[in-house]
């Protein structure tokens, strides 16, 4: 089984591709406020069943886009799993990946959410935890974002797996 799964999984991290996909709005070209969440195939043989997932946010008149996701290996070497970031580029390939699109709110609306999803991310519960299964990982951020801001409407892909763990914990408050 492990001949078969490298063998399909030919692919290296260190140069798989980190472009930008082209799909965010420009910050030089779109003054107006903007909250994204990307989906991109996990690396590797994992993307044949799941995907990552990410948030990024940008102010009116911002230049830049802030970039929030949880990142396993940062864990193992013993930094938070929740990683912040700013890019004029928050769309780039996950290591290979071409993400999509799962929302886009721009304008007013996002304007007055952003404070409230900047909130919601520095109180996610396991900012310094990961496990693959069931979680807490990379969807389970963006859904438990997408629960303290129900305004959001976040509706994340069936193989954002890891997500449903967010529902159990508040479920069991």
């Amino acid at each position: 089984m492990s001949f078969f799964v490298s063998a399909c999984s030919n692919s290296d991290w260190r140069t798989a591709s980190r472009e930008p996909a082209g799909i965010a709005p420009s910050p030089e070209q779109t003054t107006e406020a903007v909250i994204e969440v990307y989906a991109a195939d996990a690396f590797s043989w994992r993307g044949w069943f799941a995907v990552h997932t990410w948030i990024a946010v940008k102010a009116e008149k911002a230049e830049e886009y802030t970039v929030y996701e949880v990142v396993g290996w940062r864990v193992r070497q013993g930094h938070p799993a929740l990683r912040t970031y700013t890019t004029k580029t928050p769309d780039r390939y996950w290591y290979g990946s071409r993400p999509e699109k799962v929302l886009s709110i721009q304008g007013e609306k996002a304007s007055v959410l952003i404070p409230k999803v900047n909130e919601a991310v520095a109180n996610y519960p396991w900012a310094n935890e990961y496990q693959v299964f069931p979680g807490p990982n990379s969807n389970t951020f963006p859904a438990w974002v997408g629960l303290q801001v129900p305004e959001l409407g976040l509706d994340l892909p069936f193989s954002a797996i890891g997500s449903g763990y967010a529902d159990n914990e508040v479920d069991a408050e």
